[in-house]
């Protein structure tokens, strides 16, 4: 499902934004050979899967892996099947876990890189590669992310969030006092019964998925940029967030979708130009600083409110 573009709205608030997910509404993505998002996952988990691959000591991952492929396996079973023990298979990418050891006739470059994992991560190696999304779990009990499946962080780091509480995993955030003071009560609501979805966006000057912050380095936005310019440089980032709920647990799988346009691509309508002007205009000192847009704001501004009468 791509990114809902009524998220983007005025004034601009740091705030849940969770709605039920509509009955029939996916939440997988299967990848495609040759995606951004399936090479950059593989270079991931080839080079820093300790980075990406996460458990807190003690945490039951085998219950989750079950319960994570026997929802790809019925959502996309043309991409993806789970015999209910310990056989995972991704049709897409040509490759078999089966008690651990890999098989399959592939990409040679999956095969590698799943071969090279800890046995135990191999299974979740399969899945993240499988599909588009990062996956994490929250625990509606303790309010704890115990696990973790993240390749394309946006400017976070999964080894800082692992184990924390959700008031700690968003102290970070700029005007994050709603998000904190809901914390407790939104990880209840998300490992209840239903299905919620929300949906998350920034504007960038970096254009991969992948932005661990020990990765994600690049000059800051050019002082002698007019608006246009600067608009040729800039990216829309967006993250379509869903939650899988396991009820019987008080758990939830989280699942991120992200997706980086060119900023021009994104904002192809007066509509949408007017829609996102009014919200960076009402974007705080805080949050515009947060997510590294205060250089930028003004020349945006100019830049929408031209493409806005175009």
């Amino acid at each position: 499902m791509p990114f809902d573009f009524a998220s983007v709205s005025a004034p601009f608030r740091m705030q849940p934004g969770l709605r039920r997910l509509a009955a029939g509404a996916t939440q997988l993505t299967p990848t495609r050979p040759g995606s951004a998002a399936l090479a950059e996952k593989l270079g991931i988990l080839a080079s820093h899967a300790d980075q990406a691959l996460l458990v807190v000591p003690g945490f039951d991952a085998q219950r989750i892996l079950h319960a994570l492929a026997t929802h790809a396996g019925a959502e996309q079973p043309d991409t993806f099947a789970f015999d209910g023990r310990q056989c995972f298979t991704a049709h897409r990418l040509g490759w078999t876990i089966a008690d651990n050891v890999v098989s399959g006739d592939g990409p040679a470059d999956i095969g590698a890189c799943l071969r090279a994992l800890p046995a135990e991560w191999r299974a979740a190696g399969l899945l993240a590669l499988a599909f588009e999304e990062d996956f994490a779990v929250i625990d509606g009990a303790s309010a704890t992310i115990p696990w973790l499946a993240v390749c394309l962080p946006s400017h976070w780091s999964p080894q800082d969030k692992i184990g924390r509480h959700f008031a700690q995993v968003h102290a970070p955030v700029a005007d994050n006092h709603v998000l904190v003071a809901a914390s407790e009560h939104l990880a209840r609501l998300v490992t209840g019964q239903e299905r919620w979805e929300r949906f998350v966006w920034t504007i960038t000057r970096h254009a991969r998925l992948s932005q661990h912050p020990s990765r994600a380095h690049g000059a800051p936005w050019s002082a002698d940029a007019d608006a246009d310019a600067l608009a040729a440089q800039a990216y829309f980032r967006t993250e379509r967030q869903t939650f899988i709920p396991l009820p019987e647990r008080a758990q939830a799988i989280f699942t991120i979708h992200v997706d980086v346009q060119p900023l021009r691509d994104a904002i192809d309508s007066p509509i949408r130009a007017r829609q996102l002007h009014a919200a960076v205009s009402t974007m705080s000192p805080a949050v515009l600083a947060y997510r590294g847009l205060t250089d930028a704001r003004d020349r945006l501004l100019t830049w929408l409110s031209m493409r806005a009468h175009r």
